[in-house]
């Protein structure tokens, strides 16, 4: 007899028929009625689950009484109650490594139009502004040569710190858990404790796992350690910033300007960051192209099976279930 998954998002209906080969498939439909409820009522019966963007703990599997395995479409796991997870025996997989290039691009995107002012001069062209050449109060600053700051030097931050170290000749700063002898001896780059790392970098890029330990990682007290000529790249997760502090820091020019595609709250619909010129807003973007996206989907949906046909999975997050 066939296991039953329950995909509930970020899943193709390629994807879908390829599970079907191998189990029975629940798909929540929104012309059917109230998703939440779909879902809730399939839980009973679903040996798996595959999808992102869902807040899983006690409360929401109390009823998944057959759940082996949830297969996250993300690399961050902080929706998941991992000691619950762990409590039940319930395996919980993530698509790392896929993602990591795609990402390193979007910070270097942030980091670029918050150094030249692309989204603030883009708009200010679009409504007619451009009358006469632009003077020094438009002017940007720039990005080669400027010393770039990793907070978190794990695969993403290393990607990043490849395109500013040999793309344009940035000196790369990083904090951490642990130093990096390779990427010292490849591109050069310095250990820094984090508050020597602020006060030094020109763009300091934050790519760290949200955990107590990170949660308001930068708040008041290390923006004002950073230089009034310096940029805010957060790609990692909202709550790792303080996110009135740093409100505060871009109004009173305690820094430059900051480049994020992560929030405190997200999806985010109003919020003092939208009045800031000196803010680079985006709607957490970091893996979402085509090719990226199915990467992940495919990398879910592998862990999916394996677990479910009791292989161990590549990409497990908490091993210690593991009965094989």
């Amino acid at each position: 007899m066939k296991k039953t998954v329950l995909a509930f998002s970020r899943i193709t209906p390629d994807m879908i028929e390829r599970l079907r080969q191998d189990f029975e498939v629940i798909v929540p439909n929104p012309k059917l009625g109230d998703i939440g409820a779909q879902f809730n009522e399939a839980l009973p019966h679903a040996h798996g689950l595959i999808g992102v963007g869902r807040k899983l703990g006690r409360a929401q599997l109390e009823n998944a009484s057959q759940l082996e395995v949830v297969s996250s479409v993300s690399v961050g796991y902080d929706n998941y109650d991992l000691a619950y997870f762990n409590e039940r025996g319930i395996m919980l997989t993530n698509t790392p490594d896929v993602l990591t290039e795609s990402t390193a691009d979007l910070a270097f995107a942030l980091l670029m139009s918050s150094a030249r002012r692309v989204a603030e001069l883009d708009a200010w062209t679009k409504a007619g502004q451009w009358q006469a050449s632009v003077g020094a109060p438009l002017f940007g600053c720039d990005v080669h040569g400027k010393t770039l700051g990793i907070v978190g030097m794990g695969n993403i931050g290393a990607a990043i710190a490849r395109r500013g170290r040999l793309g344009f000749n940035m000196p790369v700063i990083y904090s951490g858990n642990s130093r990096k002898p390779a990427l010292e001896q490849e591109l050069g780059a310095q250990l820094r404790s984090l508050e020597q790392l602020l006060a030094e970098a020109d763009f300091v890029c934050l790519v760290v796992p949200l955990s107590e330990k990170t949660k308001h990682l930068i708040s008041h007290r290390e923006l004002a350690l950073m230089k009034p000529s310096a940029i805010l790249v957060n790609i990692s997760r909202g709550p790792v910033v303080d996110e009135p502090a740093l409100i505060e820091a871009l109004q009173n020019g305690t820094i430059r300007g900051a480049g994020l595609d992560v929030y405190e709250k997200e999806p985010l619909a109003e919020s003092p960051l939208f009045q800031l010129k000196n803010a680079v807003t985006l709607p957490h973007i970091g893996s979402a192209t085509h090719e990226t996206r199915d990467a992940m989907a495919n990398r879910a949906l592998a862990n999916l099976r394996s677990a479910l046909l009791g292989e161990r999975p590549q990409d497990l997050v908490n091993p210690q279930v593991w009965k094989g």
